[in-house]
């Protein structure tokens, strides 16, 4: 004879509705492989294309070489649909750099060179991001140097580096990192900081921001942040930031569902939580230029 099953031996397939607001790109390259400034399978159409299907209002734009944020930049279509770029200087003039920049007084030339001219967006906003695999060339000559001009201009700087690498760049600043602002990409190398680890240089350095492209760990098989990392997302909710890390062009194939992924699990945590890590902490820290108020936002 057939019976209903009790109630409390259905499985709940309960899931949170998808964060459906604006998003901050945090980590865009719009690197050469992408467009060269006259081919590629990337040109500036396709990109203005991929932004808005993902609901992307503004990106923090670096690239190798860095004329690829000049394009970005001075694109009327990405000005006129109301997507706002946030220009970063990238220090890389080709891949050779990332092995060496942060002892390479002609790094620092460039990086001069690139802040006096700007871009059609406005003044560069940092420096980054850069490339640390060895925690001890933070102590590179260069690196130092860097730290301590975006400190005293006001510049953020996007890191790749790990935790140790954190300490050591932000002691090379003039107020020991209490001004300096950082976007740490990836919150780490490999998975490395544990969320108590990263707890703690939060803690320790108030201008200090976890980018979240690529943190092994961070999300679990069901889509969702991961218990620990929701804890921590949501103990620091003005901290974190989202971004594609369009490093090649494969992210760039992939960039819908990639950003369809953050709004997954974007939905799992409070509203205000959800839309501080996906729009508004980007915002806060790159605010729009009063020059450039006017821009569709």
């Amino acid at each position: 004879m057939w019976r209903p099953l009790a109630l409390g031996l259905l499985p709940l397939m309960v899931h949170a509705a998808d964060y459906s607001g604006p998003l901050f790109d945090a980590h865009l390259h719009y690197n050469i492989e992408a467009w060269d400034g006259h081919t590629g399978p990337h040109p500036p159409p396709d990109v203005l294309r991929r932004l808005q299907e993902a609901g992307v209002r503004s990106i923090l734009a670096n690239s190798r070489t860095n004329e690829g944020t000049h394009v970005l930049a001075r694109d009327n279509g990405l000005r006129d649909a109301g997507v706002r770029v946030v220009p970063l200087v990238r220090l890389y003039r080709d891949r050779r750099d990332y092995n060496h920049w942060f002892e390479d007084p002609s790094i620092a030339a460039m990086v001069e060179t690139e802040l006096a001219r700007g871009t059609a967006a406005g003044p560069f906003r940092g420096l980054g991001e850069f490339h640390l695999y060895r925690s001890g060339d933070a102590r590179g000559a260069v690196a130092q140097q860097l730290m301590a001009l975006a400190e005293t201009r006001g510049l953020v700087v996007m890191a790749h580096c790990d935790d140790t690498a954190v300490d050591l760049l932000m002691a090379a600043t003039p107020t020991a990192a209490q001004r300096l602002r950082m976007v740490w990409a990836h919150t780490g190398i490999d998975g490395s900081a544990s969320p108590e680890r990263v707890a703690a240089l939060l803690e320790r350095y108030p201008g200090l921001h976890g980018e979240l492209s690529y943190r092994p760990g961070l999300v679990c098989a069901d889509g969702q942040l991961c218990p620990e990392w929701k804890t921590l997302v949501e103990r620091y909710p003005q901290r974190f930031l989202i971004g594609s890390d369009t490093w090649v062009n494969g992210r760039w194939d992939a960039y819908l569902p990639l950003m369809q992924d953050y709004r997954r699990w974007l939905g799992g945590l409070t509203p205000a939580t959800a839309r501080a890590v996906a729009f508004d902490n980007g915002e806060r820290l790159f605010p729009p230029l009063a020059e450039r108020g006017a821009q569709a936002r």
